[in-house]
């Protein structure tokens, strides 16, 4: 065998595998790798959108995350103001119930220094007619008086 025809004949294989790949062997893998290509594409586009949405959710939820704290804190401002009103509400109530007490004890008081006073004037008026009793009673001398009242008609 010859070297020229050993080369020609390994060239003619070589051109036959070469149209055989090119014919049956290339559109399947070219369309496979077209296929795998955008299933990448897509799962990229698709990963993006996804980051895209979660930033976007992100943002949502740190919104509502402030709004939800921005109405707490306004809740317990409302609360807090709510309870100092009722903290106000009752030291009035107590405020008017304490003096309410004190006026009925004022009263009480009054009505007892009246009694006290009625019970002293009647017990001094007895005193004082009990003493003026007694010195009338000293004082009268018969003989004195009808001797006053003898003189007195005289002079009449």
């Amino acid at each position: 065998m010859n070297i020229n025809f050993t080369l020609i004949a390994q060239a003619i294989a070589f051109a036959v595998l070469i149209w055989f790949t090119v014919k049956f062997v290339w559109p399947p893998l070219l369309s496979a790798i077209e296929t795998r290509q955008k299933e990448i594409a897509d799962g990229l586009a698709a990963a993006q959108e996804g980051r895209s949405a979660l930033d976007v959710a992100a943002k949502k939820s740190e919104a509502t995350l402030a709004e939800a704290k921005q109405k707490a804190s306004e809740i317990i401002g409302q609360a807090e103001k709510r309870g100092s009103q009722i903290v106000e509400e009752a030291k009035d109530n107590a405020r008017t119930e304490g003096e309410r007490i004190l006026a009925g004890a004022k009263a009480e008081i009054d009505q007892e220094v009246n009694r006290a006073k009625e019970g002293l004037r009647s017990q001094v008026s007895a005193l004082a007619i009990a003493g003026a009793e007694k010195i009338l009673r000293k004082e009268i001398d018969a003989k004195a008086h009808s001797e006053m009242l003898s003189k007195l008609a005289a002079e009449l």
